[in-house]
């Protein structure tokens, strides 16, 4: 415990959700304290409790299907739980805030990125017109978001995945809180922004005397800013302690367990005369920047500008950058579900000029793993039904019991339980989400998986399953894999080939091996730095 009075005083807390006339106990009897200036890292694997107890402190659980059996969690001599709503409101987005991990889903969709950030100005501290906006441009360019005026006007779905994540951190430091609770604030961003968004946290941490409570499941990142740590397992913390001892001299065996997971191995070898399974030339995606009453096109946003890439039968290419440049783009091109320029063939045959109804036929063929489950995964269908919803569109001739045979080989295959099919994806955590997405491309047995992000939401522990998973899968059916990512132990771990885009262009590429123990560009270079140590990674390598 802290030698000060503690900021937050968690004690005894325990969470239980109702379902089928039941209790699922999620957190049991966790306590922990948070003193002021201080950063305390939550720690499991998916599933552990972590973001439920997070979401305890300002009461954001869907009640009354939630519920506290028991529990106290003070704040400035209150208990929060017993703190009624009207006060609450001025607690959330004041003195304390929250980074969540998923912003597509907790921005509006409606309102310009301005107007979000502004409401919060507005509402805390009556902020508004030339004051709102300054000061908007002011934590846009904090967290790190190249020529903040022209992304004034923005909506969610015009920025990319780590944009979004930063407009989240910039509204959660507005008002400048005693407490940021920050649940996988860097899951979506790449390992040189990771660095800078840390660096940022930590800076206005201690210019704020500002205290954080960390939950992720990446150690790394738990190294780099916690003072001390609470380790999650099953709802319990299992152990606590100074972050160093942690690290250095862990009690329990699952510390141990996670100190020790993360992906390990090398790709498979490929067959260098394998035929090519999607292949691009020249491939341009060009959005047109439109100005004036006649909308006339004055410009264009480059986001792919003219990149080739083979990917062959059994091999993984990895496309890797920083947000923004250019890698899902790319990938929506290659699987022509966006329009772009260019010749793209899949197993000989060319389909740049096939129409969307015409790619139908093909669509079993190649599949795709999103970044964000939670958004690609409707929450009106069941496991079994999302699943299984390929099978009825592309294997018409399977029986209901055949249908489900296949949907209960492909939930063990990523390591989820059969009998968890009937719930709905709002009953699992982001890890379990996403590995349902995975089972969903899956259970097609495709020839292309095109692969956005897909460990960016899973603890270390369950990307090395997801690897292994995604190796032998590769090795069972001869997959070509095009493995979009930021986490570059990930690629090191499954491609073999990689290719370095920045601005919609390549700046290198070539065989894994040679990037990463030989790679040319300062570009290159400064991406291996900040995810092999992101300690002493350089900080303001590219912002966006």
């Amino acid at each position: 415990m802290t030698e000060k009075a503690p900021l937050i005083s968690v004690r005894d807390l325990s969470v239980a959700f109702a379902q089928d006339e039941r209790e699922n106990l999620a957190v049991d009897h966790v306590s922990f304290d948070i003193g002021p200036g201080e950063t305390v890292a939550l720690v499991g694997e998916s599933g552990s409790g972590k973001s439920v107890t997070a979401l305890s402190v300002l009461k954001l659980l869907p009640y009354p299907a939630a519920s506290h059996p028991s529990g106290q969690i003070m704040f400035e001599g209150a208990d929060l739980l017993s703190t009624g709503e009207k006060q609450l409101r001025k607690i959330r987005g004041s003195s304390i805030t929250m980074i969540f991990q998923e912003p597509m889903t907790s921005l509006n969709p409606l309102h310009t990125i301005e107007q979000q950030i502004g409401e919060v100005l507005s509402l805390h501290q009556g902020m508004r017109d030339k004051a709102g906006r300054t000061r908007t441009l002011e934590l846009l360019n904090e967290v790190g978001i190249r020529e903040p005026e022209k992304r004034l006007g923005a909506y969610p779905h015009q920025l990319s995945g780590g944009q979004r994540q930063r407009v989240m951190i910039a509204m959660a430091l507005a008002n400048e809180p005693k407490l940021l609770i920050a649940d996988e604030p860097t899951t979506a961003l790449d390992v040189t922004v990771q660095a800078q968004i840390l660096e940022l946290l930590d800076r206005l941490k201690r210019k704020n005397g500002m205290s954080m409570l960390f939950i992720t499941h990446d150690l790394g990142i738990v190294r780099r800013i916690a003072d001390r740590v609470c380790v999650m397992t099953k709802g319990k913390i299992v152990e606590e302690g100074p972050t160093r001892a942690i690290f250095e001299a862990p009690k329990h065996d699952y510390t141990r367990h996670l100190l020790a997971a993360e992906p390990k191995g090398n790709p498979p070898a490929i067959d260098t005369t394998s035929d090519a399974v999607m292949r691009g030339q020249d491939v341009k995606v060009w959005f047109p920047i439109k100005q004036g009453f006649l909308r006339r096109t004055v410009d264009h946003v480059k986001a792919v500008d003219g990149i080739d890439i083979t990917v062959r039968a059994g091999e993984t290419v990895g496309v890797v950058g920083e947000s923004g440049s250019g890698k899902t783009t790319l990938g929506l091109a290659l699987s022509r579900l966006i329009s772009s320029e260019g010749k793209i063939s899949f197993s000989g045959r060319d389909i740049d000029a096939l129409s969307f109804k015409d790619m139908r036929p093909l669509r079993r063929e190649m599949q795709i793993v999103f970044q964000d489950p939670y958004g690609s995964l409707s929450p009106r269908m069941s496991v079994a039904e999302i699943i299984e919803e390929g099978l009825a569109i592309h294997e018409k001739g399977l029986s209901a019991e055949e249908r489900d045979e296949r949907v209960v080989d492909v939930l063990r295959e990523v390591g989820l339980d059969p009998e968890t099919r009937f719930r709905y994806p709002h009953e699992f955590s982001g890890g379990q989400r996403q590995r349902i997405a995975i089972a969903r491309a899956m259970v097609l047995k495709p020839k292309f998986v095109m692969l956005d992000e897909p460990t960016s939401a899973l603890d270390m522990s369950v990307q090395a399953q997801v690897v292994d998973l995604l190796r032998d899968l590769q090795k069972r059916y001869d997959l070509a894999y095009l493995f979009i990512s930021h986490d570059l132990k990930v690629i090191r771990a499954l491609a073999n080939e990689v290719i370095v885009m920045r601005n919609g262009k390549i700046v290198e590429a070539g065989p894994a091996e040679a990037i990463f123990e030989r790679p040319r560009t300062d570009y290159t270079k400064a991406l291996i730095a900040a995810a092999f140590d992101i300690a002493t990674a350089p900080s303001g390598v590219v912002s966006e």
